[in-house]
């Protein structure tokens, strides 16, 4: 078959699907005339094949052998594995790699830059291996570190110099959103990575340089989770949970597995996620009470999803009894953004999700009261999670009023995961077709626009 134009949108490759197509430079209709020269009593419509990848409707059995053979897939693992499991889809995390210095410093340098060009927007790590994952560094010492003698000798001066650093890239991150800054955040950890695999440096600047870069892969990762990298961002994290296993910083591996655990949320692997959840706050049992607070609600939003209301009841009352006392423990840099206001919002988001609307109202107008100025792509959130949980009330009108507050944050960041939630509120909202919603339907014409 001729090789033609490049078929697949140059955002983000939705669908394992996508990839294949993608790799092969094929558009949809070149995907099912290939099945069709196979099999020969089906009919070669395209849109066959933008259902398969938009609507999650699966190939019959002859369609995926069909296209097994053309790809050089064995039919046993068509059998075994699944729809789309057999799809093959490029590279994934290393989940084989060392918990040790040279394991972590390898998966930084094989993921920053090339991370940051992976535009499939599904996970890669097979169902459980993030468990799995969760399991090894929560059990596995961490390593003992040593002076490193190679290259130029790094000083305690560079080292603050990136640690200073952290504070801005987050704020960003809090502002822009994940789009606008995800390329300034690799850059950063491709820079910590070659000082760490050619520097020369003591145990304890070591020590700092991986816990630097475990943050930066963190943000990254979390970049790439805002504008639907998923699987970019699960590179970002793995290498990241090694550089703060390595440093053995336990509270900075909790948290990146917290950023792991929503991501399953989100793709509705509440199992999985709730493993991550567990591991992150058993492995921190000792961190300060601001973090102990923030990984407990992170577990009790698991408990939510999946509809386990006592559970998440008897976890929100342990954080907040944490909460109480964060003021009066010092916490690390990267904790300090969950104060009350993002407390309230977690809480929140259990009880909308719980479907206990008045309660998720409550919390939400608190959290929006408290909201600080300049963390625009949260502020967006809160406002239609409020309008959600107020359209569930019965109050269309100022359910309008909520999701039009958060329409210039949505789009002065660039966040996919905000853009969704608007979208899936604005279609709830014109379904009422109540009259509050003709201005509403002019801003989000102009923002999808």
């Amino acid at each position: 078959m001729a090789q033609r134009r490049s078929p697949v949108p140059s955002d983000r490759l939705v669908h394992p699907l996508s990839y294949v197509r993608y790799e092969r430079n094929w558009t949809l209709q070149d995907l099912v005339d290939v099945i069709a020269q196979r099999v020969g009593n089906m009919a070669a419509h395209r849109e066959k094949a933008w259902r398969w990848e938009n609507w999650g409707v699966t190939p019959d059995a002859d369609a995926q052998l069909a296209l097994a053979a053309e790809l050089g897939v064995d039919p046993k693992l068509v059998a075994s594995l699944g729809w789309p499991g057999w799809l093959p889809i490029g590279e994934g995390a290393n989940v084989q790699a060392p918990w040790s210095l040279d394991g972590a410093v390898g998966l930084l340098d094989s993921t920053a830059g090339t991370a940051l060009v992976d535009r499939r927007a599904f996970m890669v790590l097979g169902t459980g291996v993030a468990s799995i994952l969760a399991d090894q560094w929560k059990t596995i010492e961490a390593p003992q570190l040593t002076s490193v003698l190679r290259g130029g000798r790094i000083d305690e001066t560079l080292v603050a110099c990136f640690e200073q650093r952290l504070p801005a890239l987050r704020q960003m991150d809090f502002s822009l959103g994940g789009g606008s800054v995800r390329g300034l955040v690799d850059a950063e950890l491709r820079l910590v990575t070659d000082l760490l695999a050619s520097g020369s440096y003591t145990e304890s600047l070591g020590r700092r340089l991986l816990q630097v870069a475990a943050e930066l892969g963190r943000i990254a990762g979390w970049a790439s989770f805002d504008v639907g990298f998923h699987s970019a961002a699960e590179r970002y994290w793995v290498a990241a949970l090694h550089a703060a296993h390595t440093a053995n910083d336990r509270g900075l591996g909790a948290n990146i597995l917290k950023c792991m655990s929503l991501q399953r949320v989100d793709a509705n692997l509440t199992g999985e996620a709730l493993a991550l959840a567990r591991a992150a706050r058993d492995g921190a049992r000792d961190a300060p009470a601001r973090v102990r607070a923030m990984l407990t609600v992170r577990q009790a939003r698991t408990h939510a999803v999946r509809g386990e209301a006592v559970e998440c009841e008897r976890l929100l009352a342990e954080a907040e009894t944490a909460m109480v006392k964060a003021d009066r423990q010092p916490a690390p840099a990267w904790a300090n953004y969950f104060d009350q206001a993002e407390y309230c919002a977690q809480v929140a988001a259990c009880y909308l999700l719980l479907r206990r609307w008045r309660l998720a109202n409550r919390w939400l107008g608190e959290t929006l009261m408290l909201q600080p100025a300049d963390r625009s792509r949260d502020r967006a959130t809160y406002y239609i999670w409020q309008a959600d949980a107020v359209l569930n009330l019965g109050d269309v009108e100022h359910a309008c009023a909520l999701v039009q507050n958060a329409v210039p944050d949505v789009a002065s960041a660039r966040s996919i995961r905000n853009r969704q939630r608007l979208d899936d509120t604005h279609r709830r909202l014109k379904k009422t077709r109540h009259s509050s919603t003709a201005a509403l339907d002019d801003q989000v014409r102009a923002l999808i626009r």
